[in-house]
């Protein structure tokens, strides 16, 4: 199950509402959704904007993507929460490239072992 944060559009013709909602990717825009996490609406200066701040947190740990506008408005509104999750998300990868660096190397070195030690074995002897 594949859960994304995204907008529903709602409201009359040219007068948009959305609703932030955590939806499987394979609903529709306008379509079924799991939970309503806020609502944005776009027609009044400012941008009116509210999130449920607890269940946005529950479904992005739980795996949700975000969509590009969603991820934005979350960046407003809870200003450093993705990308502390991003930089950690990071350092994870960078370590387990390092780790696995140091396996190969180390790997590398005994594979040399090995090889220099049957090529002293099959060397043909001089009699």
């Amino acid at each position: 199950m594949a859960v994304t944060l995204r907008l529903t559009r709602h409201g009359q013709t040219k007068r948009p509402f959305y609703r932030i909602v955590a939806a499987e990717k394979s609903y529709r825009r306008d379509g079924r959704f799991l939970e309503i996490v806020g609502t944005y609406n776009p027609m009044v200066t400012p941008a009116s904007i509210s999130l449920k701040e607890d269940r946005v947190k529950h479904w992005i740990e739980a795996g949700a993507e975000t969509s590009r506008l969603v991820k934005d408005v979350i960046k407003k509104q809870i200003p450093g929460y993705l990308e502390e999750r991003e930089t950690a998300k990071r350092s994870k990868i960078a370590q387990r490239r390092k780790s696995r660096r140091e396996r190969v190397k180390a790997a590398g070195k005994r594979t040399a072992k090995k090889a220099a030690k049957t090529a002293k074995k099959s060397k043909p002897q001089k009699a």
